[in-house]
């Protein structure tokens, strides 16, 4: 796999079905860490996710410190609004670690405060925005990874 996309707490199935068809087009590997806003078999991450879902590859963690245990050796880049440095700056590698905090606050200020040098953030040219949706965000930083991988 090219890239993982790793979402901490989803919160939004819709969200969470949409990035899961985005993963199986983008051949990355989700990752998926609870507690999650929502049911697994929730019929909006379904529906979001439609037939694809069986398709998926996709890792379960418990809760974050799960995760950061078993993947302690990896490459990560870390996507927040408060970063400092913009997403074309990552230096994307081939089985990196994108991570995404929840819709509603983001990656969690621990997060963000131990991982500054490699927290990135989409560029907004309006104040009248804090953020973008999550699946959008995602599928702009998993394609400009793609992309710069194929150069």
């Amino acid at each position: 796999m090219p890239l993982n996309i790793v979402l901490i707490e989803p919160e939004i199935p819709n969200n969470t079905g949409n990035i899961g068809r985005l993963a199986l087009a983008s051949g990355s590997h989700l990752h998926l860490v609870k507690p999650f806003g929502f049911e697994i078999d929730d019929t909006r991450l379904k529906r979001a996710g439609l037939d694809y879902w069986q398709h998926l590859s996709v890792t379960y963690y418990e809760n974050i410190d799960e995760f950061f245990s078993i993947n302690k050796d990896k490459n990560m880049a870390f996507l927040s609004s408060h970063g400092s440095k913009n997403h074309w700056d990552i230096p994307f590698e081939d089985d990196m670690f994108l991570i995404f905090g929840k819709e509603s606050v983001g990656l969690p200020k621990k997060l963000i405060n131990e991982n500054n040098d490699k927290l990135y953030k989409i560029p907004l040219y309006s104040n009248k925005v804090r953020s973008l949706n999550l699946a959008n965000a995602v599928g702009i930083i998993t394609f400009e990874g793609l992309r710069n991988l194929q150069d």
